[in-house]
């Protein structure tokens, strides 16, 4: 039945592109969808393509495991809008032609701008690319039982269909349709949540698969920690930064590490989810990595109420977000060590931190507001990035090309607002109910919604899954729609200038889709595993730092010249680039320790996006006699 109902939509979906694809003659037709959609289908549209793998996926997994830190996201992307309706929508529509590079470049006739906005509209589409691909892998694990990497390969070859056959006129109608159901089937997912109340054995009557740590007491004698349990034998011990303990012990022949904590009445360890690095393979748990033998899916509510055994029932919203935020109430979020243990092999633990609801639902577990100077500035950077960062995304920036005036874009706009905030409204009442319904895979949050669902029924399962990967279809589509208006209009029609007529400049775009299309497909698959959220903020990054200075600036600064343009926009480019590859969180990417990491900010925003404002002042104060004599 899942499999059934995913390959009904994905089948739809095709069809539907290629339906379209015969009406695509013009340039204009596949770039823009011939400027004729309705507002009101291009703001669920709107909706549809920013809701993206990172919304659904990415943000009600950060909010499964870090609570409500997790939907700041949401309130970043959201607050975006703001930016993007009051400044951007109209204008634009003005300016523009096809692209972002049309709007930028409208008053100056820049070769340079041409090339360097092209650029940068490449740059961002492959930065959020990579997050949708590597959600696309995600949801194909569980549902169609293939490894990642098949599922990603999957997404590119439909997405490429779609592009390559109709453009932005499919484009448009996926996004359409994606967004409305996806609201839709969230709602009712939210209301399954709700109406089952809470639990701190989320195992619906033994109908849900997860697992319940154990936790084992010791003591230490000398050097030696002594099991209080004589079939746990101790293989090995590592501390961390000096504070985090962990423990390799052995029990039946298997091999688990644990971790410690100190307590009142002596050592407390507790069982922990672990993947160690062999030079014969992967291995999960102590055993060889294998379809049964996954990282084990978790339930997180410890205590209710100061109990440990307790069923609510049916709740209403409120009283549901009133019995998670009680001090009385007991989170069980994770954490995540590497280290090389005795035998040099690397190991990576996801180990557990109790905290209360009044913690967990509010602002602090991931972003320390109330941390050091260099945690508040490095929050402060993610929300700069977030709010500036909606407004400069090439692929909700050419839809504003699709609709026959600038009032449809601010009609547009707003209908987006409205769906986009109460979509949001629902990512936090489904990354909790998979903190609390056994759905969390602590080493890949990914898929907590829709393992949520499955907690529900097979069907929702694949409704829901059947939705989330056209989610990724229709921002993907976007995106190459966009790279691929910026590579045949931007560089081979405007900046070389090889005159091409126009069912040469719809193939030039096809060809780039495909290449394009390759691309997103190996860079989805190199970055399995880490939050889509993230990796879509600092996508986020580059963009506010590369086009919004150039928007902002063009609109509203009289002295804004084309060398100004084009040298912020590669400032931003290469300043936010080369930020994030030196981060904490990229360097645990590369395998190396966070703490080297030669800039300790993880969202470069605070610092790139300045640096690209101040360049394009001062270089266009510094070319003002030229502006003048041309």
């Amino acid at each position: 039945m899942a499999i059934t109902i995913f390959l009904v939509f994905v089948f739809f979906v095709i069809g539907l592109s290629l339906f379209l694809g015969n009406k695509t003659k013009s340039s204009k037709a596949y770039y823009a969808a011939g400027g004729n959609i309705h507002w009101g289908v291009n703001g669920i549209a709107f909706a549809g393509d920013y809701l993206s793998a990172a919304s659904f996926l990415g943000i009600c997994g950060m909010i499964a495991t870090l609570g409500f830190d997790g939907f700041l996201y949401s309130i970043g992307y959201l607050a975006g809008w703001i930016v993007a309706l009051f400044v951007v929508a109209e204008p634009l529509k003005r300016l523009g032609k096809y692209t972002f590079t049309d709007a930028v470049d409208a008053n100056y006739n820049s070769r340079g701008i041409k090339l360097t906005a092209a650029i940068s509209t490449l740059v961002v589409s492959i930065c959020y690319l990579i997050p949708q691909m590597v959600g696309a892998g995600v949801l194909v694990q569980p549902l169609l039982g293939l490894p990642h990497a098949w599922g990603v390969i999957m997404v590119g070859a439909i997405v490429i269909t779609i592009v390559a056959t109709a453009g932005m006129a499919s484009t448009t109608y996926v996004q359409f349709i994606k967004g409305t159901l996806l609201i839709i089937f969230s709602t009712i997912l939210v209301a399954a949540v709700v109406i089952r109340g809470l639990s701190t054995q989320p195992d619906q009557g033994g109908a849900v698969e997860y697992y319940h740590y154990t936790d084992l007491s010791a003591q230490v004698k000398g050097d030696q920690l002594i099991l209080d349990d004589p079939k746990y034998t101790v293989l090995d011990q590592q501390e961390i930064k000096g504070c985090n303990k962990f423990v390799k012990l052995s029990s039946e022949g298997m091999e688990t590490w644990w971790y410690i904590s100190e307590t009142e009445s002596g050592l407390v360890l507790h069982e922990t989810q672990s993947t160690v690095m062999k030079a014969d393979g992967k291995w999960i748990n102590g055993s060889l990595e294998s379809e049964t033998n996954k990282l084990r899916l978790v339930g997180n509510l410890e205590r209710i109420d100061g109990e440990g055994n307790v069923e609510t029932g049916r709740l209403n919203v409120f009283s549901f977000l009133a019995k998670l935020s009680d001090k009385d109430t007991v989170f069980r979020t994770w954490k995540t060590a590497n280290f090389v243990d005795s035998a040099n092999q690397k190991v990576t633990v996801y180990y557990p931190k109790l905290v209360t609801g009044d913690q967990y639902m509010r602002p602090g577990l991931k972003f320390k507001v109330e941390g050091t100077p260099l945690e508040k500035l490095d929050f402060l950077s993610l929300m700069l990035a977030l709010f500036l960062g909606t407004a400069a995304l090439p692929h909700i920036l050419i839809r504003y090309y699709t609709v026959p005036n600038p009032a449809s874009a601010r009609k547009s706009t707003i209908i987006a607002i409205a769906a986009i905030g109460f979509f949001y409204i629902l990512t936090l009442f489904m990354g909790l109910g998979a903190a609390i319904n056994g759905s969390v895979n602590p080493a890949d949050s990914n898929m907590s919604a829709p393992l949520l669902a499955r907690s529900f029924s097979e069907i929702l399962f694949a409704i829901i899954s059947a939705i989330a990967f056209a989610t990724v279809l229709g921002t993907v589509s976007g995106l190459i729609v966009a790279a691929s208006g910026a590579v045949a209009h931007d560089l081979f029609d405007r900046y070389l200038m090889i005159k091409m007529t126009d069912q040469q400049k719809v193939r030039a775009g096809k060809i780039t889709a495909f290449v394009i299309g390759g691309i997103a497909i190996l860079l989805g698959i190199l970055f399995k595993g880490i939050n889509v959220s993230f990796l879509v903020g600092l996508a986020f990054a580059v963009a506010a730092s590369a086009n919004l200075p150039a928007i902002i600036m063009l609109l509203f600064w009289k002295k804004t010249t084309a060398k100004g343009i084009a040298a912020s926009i590669t400032v931003g480019i290469l300043s936010s680039l080369m930020l994030i590859s030196m981060s904490p969180e990229l360097y645990t990417l590369y395998g190396r320790n966070p703490l080297d990491a030669p800039i300790p900010l993880n969202n470069p925003g605070i610092i790139s996006i300045p640096l690209s404002f101040v360049t394009l002042v001062v270089v266009s104060l510094l070319t003002q006699k030229k502006k003048e004599q041309e």
